[in-house]
């Protein structure tokens, strides 16, 4: 018998909640088929089956949280079973031959096979939701990956076009959304953690705005010549910058050992919504890399996050994190630090509006307003005010910021 337990699928797990089984006793799987769905405290992991075999054991209830190294279930392996069957053959000849069959037309049982089908944990909720075999969708994407819009394609029965499919997530949802919303999972641990950082440290918000107006112009410009980058690439550069001068807000509070540890390395936390609730994959080593390396991680990593692909070590050792919700129409918010981090800067929306240019002319320009939170233990509101003047001087004159890079 060999035992799956819950193991660390990431840096510093202790526990984990298990969601979902995707096999029931008796069921054979095959290595390294998904078993079991948990939650842990950044992303959803699927468990899989470390040999081939039958479940002979599930010991976790579905919805309890466990410790890593817990055991969830039980597995006899294919070799133990052929193992078994030729003791039991040695033993019993007789037996083996009665029991073969005379018939020389009778058809011989095929093998169990699996299908590895590629499916976020979402999709395959909604597939369960549904009582959809998950198998017997057909995926459009290229990458054969089953999406959320083929398992209502499937649900409708016809082929149908991207407008209709809308329709029909949203005539979906609007039936599933139920008299109590159950608070678990990812949106569970999103409350703790940030219920910790608001208890723990002392929040000061800083607001301000800067004129995009030169900036919005070097991207266009690029955009012309082959080269698009976008707006959060340039932002994520200045940002490093204004950290590398103000280290203090590149910081994380060790208090049990009364000291500031000033962070070596820039690793930037972007905020992204997705629909298992708020995720913030890093990109790493920001400091080392061109405005154009952050511009192709920021558009990766989002994607991943939205479609659940992200790894674990993708989601790690942030040291500073950002918050982009301009596009979303905010124009303003008081964001909350991510603990254990000393600061986080939210970007909100950019609006035409007059301005009095340098010769006194009022023109019309583009202003972006921001907000920057930080822990009023480690640093002080004049500091943080230099900071984000160091920071809106890059970005009002771009070729400043052009000049700093390596």
């Amino acid at each position: 018998m060999l035992e799956v337990k819950l193991h660390d699928v990431g840096e510093g797990m202790t526990e984990g909640e298990v969601l979902h089984y995707l096999v029931k006793v008796g069921d054979s799987v095959m290595t390294d088929q998904p078993l079991v769905e948990v939650q842990t405290d950044k992303m959803v992991a699927e468990l899989t089956s470390p040999c081939s075999g039958i479940v002979k054991e599930i010991r976790i209830d579905e919805g309890e949280v466990v410790q890593v190294g817990t055991s969830l279930l039980y597995i006899e392996s294919n070799e133990s079973v052929r193992m078994e069957q030729k003791l039991h053959v040695e033993m019993n000849p007789v037996s083996e031959t009665i029991g073969k069959s005379t018939n020389n037309n009778e058809e011989k049982a095929l093998p169990i096979t699996y299908k590895r089908v590629l499916a976020t944990p979402y999709t395959r909720k909604i597939a369960r939701d549904n009582n959809i075999n998950i198998e017997d969708v057909r995926a459009t994407d290229p990458s054969g990956r089953v999406t959320e819009e083929d398992v209502f394609r499937f649900l409708k029965g016809i082929q149908s076009t991207e407008e209709s499919i809308k329709d029909e997530k949203q005539s979906v949802f609007s039936q599933e959304i139920p008299d109590e919303i159950p608070f678990k999972g990812i949106r569970k641990k999103i409350a703790e953690k940030m219920t910790k950082s608001l208890f723990t440290i002392p929040h000061v918000t800083h607001f301000d705005e800067v004129n995009m107006t030169n900036l919005l112009e070097l991207k266009e410009q690029m955009k012309a010549s082959g080269e698009p980058i976008r707006i959060p690439a340039f932002l994520i550069k200045a940002l490093v910058i204004s950290l590398k001068e103000f280290p203090i807000f590149n910081a994380e509070l060790d208090e049990e050992n009364s000291r500031i540890l000033l962070k070596k390395n820039y690793h930037i936390g972007i905020a992204t919504n997705t629909e298992s609730g708020l995720m913030v994959p890093v990109i790493h080593h920001v400091d080392k890399k061109s405005i154009k390396q952050i511009n192709k991680e920021v558009k990766g990593l989002t994607e991943r996050a939205i479609a659940g692909k992200l790894q674990p070590f993708e989601m790690q050792n942030s040291t500073f994190t950002v918050s982009n919700v301009g596009p979303l129409g905010s124009t303003g918010a008081t964001p909350i630090i991510n603990y254990p981090e000393t600061a986080l800067i939210a970007f909100h929306k950019t609006k035409k509006q007059p301005i009095v240019n340098s010769h006194d002319e009022i023109v019309i320009g583009h202003i972006m307003t921001f907000s920057m939170a930080f822990d009023h233990r480690v640093a002080d509101g004049a500091t943080a005010v230099e900071f984000t003047n160091r920071f809106a001087g890059l970005i009002e004159q771009p070729h400043k910021l052009m000049l700093e890079l390596i």
